[in-house]
């Protein structure tokens, strides 16, 4: 699985509006695509829930995994993006 590390862009970081508009994006994708912060098991990003149990604040390195390089790209791009 292909992985980028990405900077969590939002300025109230990976809470409600921006879990939600990852996960609506993520689940798009027939792919697996996963969300994680160091130390913590990555989670499914097609999931608001999951992607707010991370708890990835403004600033936090998010990592972004999927054997699709389209979608890596796209949710990496959402994850450092403020999406406020």
């Amino acid at each position: 699985m292909a992985t980028r590390i990405v900077t969590v862009g939002s300025k109230v970081g990976l809470h409600a509006r921006p879990a939600a508009m990852i996960a609506e994006a993520a689940a798009e994708y027939d792919d697996e695509i996963l969300l994680g912060v160091e130390g913590e098991e990555p989670v499914d990003a097609s999931s608001v829930m999951m992607i707010m149990t991370l708890g990835a604040e403004h600033g936090a390195q998010v990592s972004v995994e999927s054997d699709n390089e389209e979608a890596l790209a796209r949710i990496a791009d959402m994850v450092a993006a403020d999406l406020d």
